[in-house]
């Protein structure tokens, strides 16, 4: 049986690789820590976005595991120049999973990337494992395994988020570990 922690990085200054944590979000990763701290995890995988290495630091420091970084776990793009209707455009891609708008990606192609890292870390030598992503992608990876998680569930997710997805010969199950209240009082 396998246990993968999903975690949405913390709140940070904005959207870009390099962006931080801000205040509140460094914040956020202590007590996201101290909550995560009695899971067992023995293994964390991370967006090498900043944000989310940033996220998970603490926790990776109490319990002495290293923080990998796995380049599929990063935020998809969804284009590479500036929509001002990106919200609607969003919303396309999660009606539409073949929609590539111009340089981004589809949903169906963020999906493959971030399944293929749940899929190896399903068939790994850990038994509890976190990995530390980017809300639009999650939402992507949760649809897998919750009906109905779709444009409104990445609309419902809250920085930072956690859910759990056990697998084990047979059945998969996922839930939403995380409530608005855990952090954010």
């Amino acid at each position: 049986m396998a246990t993968i922690y999903i975690i949405r990085h913390c709140a940070a200054s904005g959207q870009e690789a390099d962006a931080q944590l801000t205040e509140k979000g460094r914040e956020q990763a202590v007590r996201l820590g101290g909550f995560l701290s009695d899971a067992g995890i023995e293994r964390i995988v991370s967006s090498p976005y900043s944000r989310a290495v940033q996220s998970i630091e603490v926790l990776a420091e109490a319990l002495a595991v290293e923080v990998e970084t796995d380049e599929r776990l990063k935020e998809r793009v969804l284009s590479s120049g500036n929509l001002p209707d990106w919200f609607e455009q969003l919303k396309s891609t999660f009606d539409d999973h073949d929609l590539a708008l111009e340089g981004g990606e589809s949903s169906r192609q963020a999906l493959e990337r971030i399944s293929q890292v749940v899929r190896e870390l399903e068939n790994g030598d850990c038994q509890r494992v976190a990995i530390v992503t980017h809300g639009n992608i999650m939402a992507l990876l949760l649809s897998r395994y919750i009906d109905g998680f779709g444009f409104e569930g990445w609309r419902g997710l809250s920085n930072p988020d956690v859910f759990v997805l056990m697998t084990e010969p047979g059945r998969t199950s996922c839930k939403r570990l995380w409530n608005e209240g855990t952090l954010d009082d």
